[in-house]
């Protein structure tokens, strides 16, 4: 199988896998959007397995298809793609700190959580962004809109990346092929 073909492969089995994993979420409190899920999961492990490229193809993927699933009715044009595409292709620049298999296992740790760190700040920014533009009417009186969003978003966006950033270590300790990609030669027995 060729190299790209494997690479959309792994792509779009993530992509897959984010969507399903977006199905089993926590709502709590926020009313107008938002929710604790290991969606960011299949994201991060592209970014982390592929580099920038998977990280960011998955991650805009994952965002066009939440349009659909999440049904974005009556919702500016402007803010979904700040909250969707935008958003979750953010999260792919994860994919900035490599996870070498050499490497021993605490900087392995290091730039995993480094890498989720980064791509929830940027994910969590798009979000800020969208909230202060088109969500601002929804601050408490008195409240700067900015700190509205960031208080808003970041209350989901901070267990997200912790949950994500404990299945990573887990995963890291209990399957760590899963982080790194291998180039098995296929041979044909033609």
């Amino acid at each position: 199988m060729s190299k790209k073909i494997m690479f959309l492969t792994e792509v779009a089995m993530m992509s897959a896998l984010a969507i399903i994993l977006s199905f089993v979420q926590f709502k709590g409190l926020w009313a107008n959007g938002g929710s604790v899920s290991l969606e960011m999961l299949p994201i991060f492990l592209m970014a982390f397995r592929r580099g920038l490229p998977g990280g960011l193809l998955t991650g805009f993927i994952v965002g066009m298809v939440k349009i659909l699933v999440d049904g974005t009715a009556g919702y500016n044009p402007a803010g979904i793609v700040l909250d969707y595409p935008l958003a979750f292709l953010l999260a792919g620049f994860a994919g900035v700190f490599k996870v070498s298999p050499a490497s021993d296992s605490k900087k392995r740790m290091s730039a995993i959580v480094a890498g989720i760190i980064f791509g929830s700040v940027l994910r969590l920014a798009s979000h800020v962004v969208s909230g202060v533009i088109f969500f601002a009417a929804f601050a408490p009186k008195g409240m700067n809109p900015v700190v509205y969003s960031i208080l808003y978003n970041g209350s989901y966006m901070v267990p997200v990346a912790i949950i994500t950033a404990v299945a990573f270590i887990f995963m890291t300790k209990t399957a760590p092929r899963l982080l790194h990609r291998t180039d098995h030669r296929v041979v044909n027995a033609a």
